[in-house]
């Protein structure tokens, strides 16, 4: 039987031209699904689950369209022999536009997963798994590599508004209790504040958001996932926790009790934090206090301010 003649498959990208001429700002491919291996400064390299969006312009206003295939291959390669760092993240761009010599200058890419870190409780250390959203993206513009970081970071905040009025009611009760005598049992009072009538009201609280962008300098090898974490959490004294026992919980109530804030509060204490951190060059905050009191949610935004950087 004779054997078949091969026939060149028709390739529609590069043998036709567009029906309708013009430039296009990005062209690409968004939701990739893929399995990274990430290399964070202070842990072990670790797989993680991706979600990929990757992107080059087209610039020449004839062309049909851009190859997606070789940006999907490209990263592919990352997945299967590579691990995600600053490194690896400038080369892929610049990947992306060799593989489009004459069609792009321009190079794009967003992973977004969940990193997950043992994180101790506060007292018993019991540890526990958390996962932290993370989103690490690269642009190639003009010859300037742009890579940013970003975290997000729940934490609990407890309304001063409310602590001054509950303290308020508590004073009240107090002196209905014990009247105006200039001395009273010591004993009875210790017992009586143990009591729901002694903590007559308490202040509302809620889970908390910090969301927070972060442009890497060019001092940065290893993505510092864990070093941007640990300084929003210990800027604002309380996170969330994972394993509890009774003591890790009332040591919880006692951080909230004593960092009181606002969303403007949180925000200048992120806002604070990150300006001491070198090895950012620049950064965006906002903080989202989901409310227990109202409907809506308290938001503050803030960022360092650099002129040509991030804008509110």
């Amino acid at each position: 039987m004779p054997t078949a003649t091969p026939t060149m498959m028709p390739d529609i990208a590069n043998q036709t031209r567009a029906q309708t001429e013009g430039k296009l700002d990005w062209v690409g491919m968004s939701n990739i699904e893929m399995p990274l291996v990430v290399g964070a400064a202070q842990e072990p390299e670790r797989p993680v689950s991706a979600h990929v969006d990757a992107f080059v312009n087209l610039t020449d206003p004839k062309a049909k369209g851009i190859h997606m295939s070789r940006l999907y291959l490209l990263l592919e390669d990352l997945s299967n022999n590579d691990v995600l760092s600053h490194q690896s993240l400038g080369k892929l761009l610049h990947d992306f536009i060799d593989s489009h010599d004459g069609l792009a200058d321009q190079a794009y890419v967003k992973f977004s997963f969940d990193y997950h870190l043992r994180r101790k409780s506060l007292i018993s250390k019991k540890q526990g798994w958390k996962a932290y959203p993370v989103t690490v993206t690269g642009r190639y513009d003009s010859g300037k590599l742009n890579l940013e970081l970003g975290v997000e970071v729940p934490y609990s905040s407890t309304c001063p508004c409310s602590a001054a009025l509950a303290r308020q009611l508590i004073q009240e009760a107090f002196a209905n209790q014990f009247g105006t005598d200039s001395e009273v049992d010591a004993e009875l009072v210790h017992r009586w504040l143990g009591t729901t009538q002694g903590i007559v009201a308490t202040p509302h609280s809620q889970r908390s958001i910090a969301q927070v962008k972060v442009i890497m300098g060019d001092n940065v090898s290893e993505l510092p996932i864990i070093a941007l974490i640990d300084a929003i959490e210990d800027a604002l004294k309380t996170p969330v926790q994972a394993a509890v026992k009774r003591e890790d919980e009332q040591e919880f109530a006692r951080l909230n009790g004593q960092n009181l804030m606002f969303c403007e509060d949180a925000a200048r204490r992120l806002q604070h934090a990150l300006n001491l951190q070198s090895q950012f060059s620049d950064f965006w905050v906002r903080v989202n206090h989901y409310e227990s009191l109202h409907a809506h949610d308290a938001v503050s935004i803030t960022t360092k301010g650099v002129p040509g950087g991030y804008k509110a």
